[in-house]
C-alpha cells in the first residue's frame, strides 16, 4: 500500500485519477459507446460558474456537463461550446442516459451535493461532522 507523503505527492498528484464509464448510446448509432469522466477540481469550477451566470434550458445545461465529462479513450475532453447546439439537438433519450451517468459518477445528485454541504458548513464551523471529539478538546 502506497501512503500519500512528501516523498510519494509528486507521483501521485500527477497521475489522473478520474473514474470513468462507458455508456452504449445506441441513438447515435449501432455499436456507439461514449465515455464519461468524473470532473476535475478545476472542470467542476467551470461548470458551476457557467451555472451560476443564469437560467438555461434543460437541454443547455445537459451539453455543458456533457462538454465538462465526455472524454476519448486517452482521457482527452471531446466536446467544446461549438458542440452545444448539435448536442441540444440529439435525442432526450441519449442525453438523459448519459447526463445521468456524469451526475452519478460526479457525485452531483441533489443527496450527494446536500450531504457535501452539510459536510462543509461543518467544516466551516469546526464541527468534525463525527461523533469523536476533536483532538484538541479532547487533551
Amino acid at each position: 500500500m502506497t501512503v500519500f507523503s512528501r516523498d510519494t505527492k509528486a507521483a501521485i498528484l500527477a497521475a489522473l485519477h478520474l473514474k470513468t464509464e462507458r455508456v452504449d448510446v445506441p441513438e447515435w448509432g449501432d455499436g456507439v459507446t461514449v465515455i464519461v469522466s468524473e470532473m476535475s477540481g478545476v472542470a467542476r469550477d467551470a461548470f458551476y460558474a457557467k451555472k451560476e451566470v443564469g437560467k438555461v434550458s434543460i437541454s443547455e445545461s445537459q451539453a455543458d456537463l456533457l462538454i465538462a465529462t465526455v472524454v476519448d479513450e486517452s482521457g482527452a475532453l471531446v466536446l467544446d461550446e461549438s458542440d452545444i447546439a448539435a448536442l441540444r439537438a440529439q435525442s432526450g433519450m441519449a442525453l438523459d442516459r448519459l447526463v445521468a451517468v456524469a451526475v452519478r459518477i460526479n457525485g452531483m445528485a441533489p443527496s450527494a451535493v446536500d450531504e457535501a454541504a452539510k459536510n462543509s458548513d461543518a467544516a466551516r464551523s469546526g464541527d468534525s461532522g463525527s461523533s469523536f471529539p476533536a483532538t484538541s478538546a479532547s487533551q
